[in-house]
């Protein structure tokens, strides 16, 4: 088995070594080889490389942004807004003439320290000479001794109009420090000290700037010293000096990138500018030679001695012998993992498996790009679960690198998807839900694992490619395969799985819908035997889940487990309502004990013809096992002389097979106890726990549990969790009083 899987797997997957050049690229010519024929060959690979890199430096087309524009505006406008309300609260400026006081002593005057205002004050009404007084004090006092000389009038109403100038400054420059410390400093002295004409002509002169250089369009990624450099220019010469300063912060602070990138215009440039490439063409005479002894071959000679057939193509039995190797160690390390987690794989599963790797190189054959790995990925997550499914996956993902001629850049998303199948099919839960899988979930599936080919897709082509919006398209052609791939998947997964025989959660999940056909014939002809069935399945489930069994296959196998007693439904005391005992009336255990044991070999007629999994038809068999039919085994004791037949222990037992699995080995205990729980009403715990003990010590000293798996250590935990279970059921009730 081993080596035909190897040979499989390496003809399969390695097909690219079949036709390889002896005479490549890179290798040395062995002789000299002339043109037999005149030709003009087109160098394929070479050409498309070109037009690859002519796409990749296409230009990128880029537009303003009229939404940006708007947004710039509005918010320059705000700024000015509040600089109009903070001026407001100066007055006017200058607050005098500039006939009397200059503009420049004006804006001292305003601003200038107290004790500096004091000092100029003292000199000027003392007439004290000017020594110890700084160059803008001494012009101050100079001028206002020039006013007073010049008029006959008390000066002092100059001077409490440069007193209330001065309050009216400092309230202004408190309001601009509160909203420079709530916004970052946005305004400066500067706003205080510009002309109320200059003001006027300032905010129009900013918006023409600021127009101006959203017309020439601000790149994204442009460095803000850049951008600060521009503005700088701008407002040099198209702003008042005076607001320069001012300008140019207010400006920074609003203009942000404008232009952007028309997807559409690029990648039609890029793709013009792929088809201007020309082909390569590769032409020679006949008789040129095409490669000296000795010299190494280029891709010009390679195309030439293709096109020529003196490549010397064949198989390359060292590689394909190599590969074989790493195919080989593939399947060791297959193997190894599934006796880790043993999962009991049978030959049809091994089948299966090997025909969905198979699949992979027939499609790479005959599409060159399709894989078809995110299904195969589907598949096998859920067929066999997560470790196989993503062992497998990953393993054929290495192989298909290495024996087949896939693009990298093509090959690793769906690789990652295939991968994220394997992975997830076979533990998919929405969050919050305990219940089976549904092919809904698998379907959701699917579709993350499409958008995450799409992405990967994308990740990998914008490293190689600057311009990424150029692969928009093939990224999402990539994400809609890998749709169409789980789609394909879930197709395909109800025949598998009837074909191979497989029990998957989904399939699980829908044959214990309680509206398959044979379970509402169980319903209907077999009331009693349906309701301890749903009894049964409630103690098996909750012991198969505390002991990390597969609690889908037991929930299963439960309801499916006691349906050969349809044969007879009254043969069977739980369908017996109200109505005499049969077997009273047969009067012959030996009759009875047929009765008894046919709803086994009745049972798996039945699932044949439903076409139930081997899986769950086990557990018709397996639940009883080969224990003893005690009551009338008994019955045929103390009878024997009076029938006069043999007594054969053999007759009075099942015919088995035993246990094979925890699964079906906890359905035997849960069955065996179920009756004996549910006719006892008055029992305690404690007793209960006691006479549960009783019956799985009685299967485990009979060997029932022998190839099961159970151990004996097991045993009390089962115990107690029948007895929870029983307690649920037979809580007690509030005594209503009478009506």
């Amino acid at each position: 088995m081993f080596v035909f899987v190897v040979l499989s797997l390496s003809s399969g997957l390695g097909y690219r070594f079949y036709n390889q050049p002896r005479l490549d690229v890179g290798k040395k010519a062995p002789q000299t080889l002339v043109a037999p024929n005149s030709a003009s060959v087109e160098d394929v690979k070479t050409t498309e490389e070109r037009r690859r890199e002519a796409r990749s430096g296409a230009l990128a087309v880029w537009v303003i942004d009229p939404e940006v524009n708007e947004r710039i505006h509005q918010n320059l406008q705000k700024l000015l807004t509040k600089a109009n309300q903070i001026r407001d609260e100066l007055g006017n400026f200058p607050f005098i003439q500039t006939s009397i006081l200059s503009t420049a002593t004006q804006t001292y005057l305003r601003q200038a320290p107290e004790p500096e205002w004091q000092a100029v004050l003292q000199t000027f009404e003392q007439n004290s000479n000017l020594t110890g007084l700084n160059s803008a004090q001494q012009r101050a006092v100079n001028e206002l001794r020039a006013y007073r000389q010049s008029i006959s009038s008390p000066i002092s109403q100059l001077l409490k109009t440069i007193t209330q100038a001065r309050q009216r400054y400092h309230i202004a420059l408190k309001t601009l420090n509160n909203i420079n410390l709530a916004q970052s400093k946005i305004y400066d002295v500067t706003l205080l000290n510009i002309s109320d004409t200059d003001w006027q002509e300032t905010p129009i002169q900013l918006h023409e700037t600021l127009d101006r250089m959203l017309a020439q369009g601000i790149y994204p990624g442009l460095s803000q010293d850049n951008l600060n450099y521009a503005i700088q220019m701008q407002v040099s010469v198209s702003v008042t000096k005076t607001a320069q300063p001012l300008a140019r912060r207010l400006l920074s602070m609003v203009i942000e990138a404008n232009l952007t990138k028309d997807i559409e215009q690029t990648k039609l440039i890029a793709e013009q500018a792929a088809q201007a490439v020309d082909p390569e063409i590769v032409t020679i005479q006949k008789g040129e030679v095409i490669v000296k002894a000795g010299e190494k071959i280029t891709q010009a000679d390679f195309v030439l001695l293709d096109h020529f057939g003196l490549s010397q193509r064949g198989i390359d039995w060292l590689n394909l012998m190599s590969f074989s190797g790493i195919v080989g160690l593939s399947v060791v390390i297959f193997r190894l993992v599934e006796r880790r987690i043993n999962p009991k794989l049978r030959r049809s599963d091994y089948i299966l498996i090997l025909l969905l790797i198979l699949s992979t190189p027939l499609l790479v054959a005959l599409t060159q790009s399709f894989t078809g790995l995110t299904a195969i990925g589907l598949l096998l997550g859920s067929f066999y679960g997560t470790a196989i499914g993503g062992t497998v996956m990953g393993l054929l993902t290495i192989l298909l690198s290495i024996g087949t001629e896939l693009k990298w850049y093509s090959l690793i998303p769906s690789a990652i998807g295939g991968i994220m199948g394997g992975l997830m099919a076979g533990q998919w839960r929405f969050p919050g839900r305990e219940a089976p899988r549904t092919r809904e979930e698998l379907a959701t599936l699917g579709v993350l694992i499409g958008l995450v080919q799409g992405a990967i897709y994308l990740l990998i082509n914008t490293a190689i490619a600057p311009l990424w919006y150029t692969t928009l398209g093939a990224a999402a052609l990539k994400s809609l395969t890998g749709i169409a791939w789980s789609i394909l998947a879930l197709g395909l997964s109800p025949y598998l799985e009837a074909l191979f025989d497989l029990v998957t959660p989904i399939r699980l999940a829908e044959l214990s819908n309680p509206n398959r056909p044979l379970l509402k014939r169980l319903a209907h002809e077999a009331p009693g035997t349906f309701q301890h069935t749903l009894f049964v399945a409630t103690l098996a489930e909750a012991a198969a889940r505390a002991l990390n069994c597969n609690v889908e296959l037991v929930r299963a196998g439960v309801l499916y487990h006691d349906i050969g007693k349809m044969h007879d439904p009254l043969g069977f005391i739980e369908n017996q309502i109200g109505s005499q005992n049969k077997h009273d009336t047969i009067n012959d255990p030996w009759k009875s004990a047929e009765i008894i044991k046919k709803h086994v070999s009745q049972g798996l007629v039945m699932a044949r013809q439903y076409k139930l999994p081997s899986a769950i038809q086990a557990f018709i068999p397996e639940h009883q096992g080969t224990i003893l039919i005690a009551y009338f085994y008994q019955q045929a004791q103390q009878r024997q002389e009076e029938f006069k037949k043999l007594l054969q222990e053999s007759d009075f037992r099942y015919d088995g097979p035993i246990p094979q699995s925890k699964e079906t080995g906890i359905v035997m205990l849960a069955d065996a106890c179920e009756a004996a729980l549910r006719s006892q009403k008055d029992l305690t715990p404690e007793t209960a726990l006691a006479m549960v003990n009783k019956i799985l010590k009685a299967r485990w000293l009979d060997n029932q549990l022998l190839d099961s798996g159970l151990t004996r250590e097991e045993m009390p935990q089962i115990a107690h969790i029948f007895v929870q279970v029983w307690q649920q059921f037979h809580h007690k009730r509030i005594a209503y009083p009478k009506i």
